[in-house]
């Protein structure tokens, strides 16, 4: 599959403004996402039409520069083997190829009407599958977390709970522990929060039962309820909300001298509903799931069936608050996250339409269209709750490949704002930064997007896919694991950063980090994800709604506006040249031994991936690790993986028939690992199915793969998988 699949064949499409469309997204568009928008079912297609056509062949060019860019650079490597690694040179030659671009002069970005949670709250972000419904609703609920809960079921005290039923012990050590956090974070005045007699509002201020007020008054917010028997208090500290809920009549409130019932945490300030690498989406059909989910988000009505052992439950948007601010004032309190959508990237095509010519289009550009269409639903609501109070559609843009690429990005947003009848810049753009020719260029892509960026963010998965693609003839690379501490990582972390903060992202835009990818370990992450505010990210992504509890904790201890400022006045902190170092192992001679084992831990992690990608259409889930420590695995771990052993592959350290014997290892192992799946098939004894090809086909084939990308593969036996169901 190479992205520009020709559809000769016309039967099953319906046509429209001389497009081929499939009928059942003809259909979403015409009867679901277009009325209420204002919006007449023939201009749209009309302007539709019009961009695939303007932009289709302009996006083939783009990828066609990456093509021959990667070329190059395979060719310079090539012709200087053996002879060592010349850092100075190769600057050079990327400078002469136009791989870098010259950094043009200081400018600030001017971005405006972006929300509070991209502007001004640090805090965590979501990352959701929006191919699931229950998932995204999940999500976008989860503006608000019980800390309680985090705790208790976590291993944040050192160990987790065990057996059903509530501990009083454990419970204890629970209420202990989250009563210092709010020493810590909102501290009183005369004591402890442990010491709690009673909470109450006078004159505007908090009152705790024997111990005075808050040190710092300004840190209340307001309460629920009445001022003298209050149900809630709301705190607020660095931006976020914490909320105190008193109630005498609930299990933990009664036995609680002041009452407290929990303790809930503003956590995920922002959620990315993803149509990109944690969802598995080939076709129209699913195409379609993933457009009306975000519909429905957008109009504010998804809901979804949960059963459960009392009977099905309805899960619908969480409906915001009021409550009485310390002025006296009545005030709202959002519980919904900022919800921004991430299409797919250039590269791939999708059967959904096919152009003029019988070619497949770009399915970042349907994916463009037809996700701000859905939109309109939200920024044209006059009444109720809306996700962007300013009018705004976030789009975040993976994969692209530097500032060519963004700028055709916005000039496809400005054709959607035209088309759909949007102020200018309406559409803000977030930029991953995880592909390589992005990290060097940041600056300029950047200024790209100066008037429509609303995020940058560092993705450690992908872009260490494409440092290994792109220098793919340079030499054999370190083992995965060591790839964290190779100069470049510390570079592009830092980088990142410093060139946000000298771009003026601060007050307009978000500086992100990345995932946390072990679900299952809290307590690790508690000491770890720290790191990313004290980076001077604004924002840094979790795997669940009780991550982003626990994470929230850390903007707590951290002022990120504060760190942000000490870290702009101390100036660029990494340099090009060691963005630019190269993670080669050099003249390290691996025993049998180490090389069996990087085949393993690799395969491993690509067949747990893969098996349940293409036999169930899972994009995004957590799969065992070799050691069986639970890891969310998506595209972007794929990559890396396979990557790896195609480098290896190639420079002679592992051989075809070692890594076939590794995958078959340990598909065994993977096997066994999801025994307890009933809709689950083993790979092994046969390895015949088409995820165990894939497998094969993402390490055998990955160096011929654009930029590293699993998705050609991935894609062409899922819609293999798909046909033999329904043949």
């Amino acid at each position: 599959m190479d992205g520009r699949a020709r559809g000769a064949v016309m039967t099953g499409y319906v046509e429209r403004a001389g497009l081929q469309v499939a009928p059942v997204l003809a259909d979403f568009i015409e009867t679901r996402a277009l009325p209420g928008t204002g919006i007449a079912v023939e201009p749209f297609w009309t302007g539709f039409a019009a961009m695939l056509h303007l932009f289709g062949p302009k996006n083939r060019a783009l990828l066609q520069h990456r093509a021959t860019l990667q070329s190059r650079i395979d060719a310079w490597h090539q012709a200087r083997r053996g002879v060592g690694h010349d850092a100075a040179a190769y600057r050079g030659f990327l400078n002469e190829i136009g791989y870098l671009q010259p950094e043009g002069p200081q400018f600030s970005i001017t971005t405006t009407n972006t929300d509070p949670e991209i502007a001004e709250i640090a805090g965590p972000q979501l990352v959701v599958p929006l191919m699931n419904a229950r998932y995204a609703l999940n999500a976008a609920n989860a503006r608000w977390g019980s800390l309680y809960d985090a705790v208790y079921g976590t291993d944040v005290l050192g160990d987790s709970p065990r057996g059903p039923g509530y501990d009083l012990s454990r419970g204890a050590r629970v209420i202990g522990w989250a009563r210092g956090f709010l020493d810590e974070v909102v501290p009183l005045a005369g004591g402890s929060w442990a010491e709690v007699r009673g909470l109450s509002v006078q004159d505007g201020q908090l009152v705790a039962g024997g111990k005075g007020g808050l040190l710092e008054p300004a840190k209340f917010a307001g309460y629920f309820g009445d001022a003298g028997a209050p149900t809630g208090i709301l705190l607020q500290n660095n931006e976020l909300h914490i909320e105190v809920v008193i109630d005498l009549n609930h299990p933990i409130g009664r036995d609680d001298p002041a009452g407290i019932a929990d303790i809930r945490l503003e956590a995920a300030i922002s959620t990315i509903m993803d149509c990109e690498d944690s969802i598995a989406a080939v076709d129209a059909g699913d195409k379609v799931r993933v457009y009306s989910n975000w519909l429905g988000l957008m109009r504010g009505d998804l809901t979804e069936s949960i059963p459960g052992a009392g009977g099905a439950k309805l899960r619908r948007l969480a409906a915001d608050r009021s409550y009485t601010a310390a002025d006296g004032t009545t005030a709202n309190l959002k519980t919904r996250a900022l919800m921004l959508v991430r299409n797919v990237g250039h590269l791939m095509t999708t059967s959904a339409i096919l152009d003029r010519d019988g070619l497949q289009v770009g399915e970042g550009l349907m994916d463009a269209m037809l996700t701000t269409l859905c939109a309109l639903h939200d920024i044209g609501r006059s009444d109720g709750q809306r996700n962007s109070a300013f009018g705004s559609v976030y789009i975040v843009k993976p994969k692209l490949h530097g500032p060519e690429e963004v700028a055709f990005t916005c000039a496809v947003f400005d054709f959607i704002e035209t088309v759909l009848a949007l102020p200018s810049h309406t559409i803000k753009l977030g930029i991953m930064d995880e592909e390589r020719r992005t990290s060097v260029n940041l600056h300029e892509c950047i200024r790209a997007a100066r008037h429509r960026l609303a995020f940058i963010n560092t993705g450690f998965l992908d872009r260490t896919g494409d440092e290994i693609h792109t220098s793919m003839a340079a030499g054999a690379m370190v083992r995965k694991a060591e790839m964290k501490s190779s100069a470049w990582i510390a570079a592009y972390e830092d980088r990142n950063v410093d060139v946000g903060l000298a771009c003026g992202l601060p007050g307009r835009a978000q500086i992100g980090k990345g995932m946390w990818a072990m679900p299952d370990r809290m307590a690790e992450m508690l000491k770890v994800k720290i790191g990313h505010p004290r980076a001077g990210a604004n924002c840094a992504w979790v795997p669940s709604p009780t991550a982003a509890t626990l994470h929230a904790t850390h903007y707590h201890a951290v002022d990120v506006r504060a760190r942000q400022a000490e870290i702009a006045a101390m100036g660029a902190r990494a340099t090009l040249a060691s963005l630019l170092e190269l993670p080669l192992a050099g003249s390290r001679n691996w025993s049998d031994a180490e090389r069996r084992d990087e085949i393993d831990n690799n395969a491993q992690g690509i067949l747990g991936y893969v098996v349940r990608w293409v036999d169930q259409g899972i994009g995004c889930s957590k799969v065992p690790d070799i050691h069986d420590v639970a890891l969310m695995e998506d595209r972007a771990t794929c990559r890396i993986s396979s990557q790896l052993l195609a480098n290896w592959l190639q420079h002679g350290v592992i051989s075809d028939q070692q890594v076939m014997a590794g995958l078959r290892r340990m598909a065994v192992v993977v096997d066994a690992q999801n025994a307890g799946d009933p809709v689950y098939v083993p790979m092994a004894p046969g390895f015949g199915g088409l995820a165990f090809q894939a497998a094969c086909d993402l390490v055998l084939r990955g160096a011929e793969q654009p930029s590293g990308y699993t998705e050609p593969i991935l894609h062409a036996r899922r819609l293999q998988a798909k046909a033999a169901r329904s043949g």
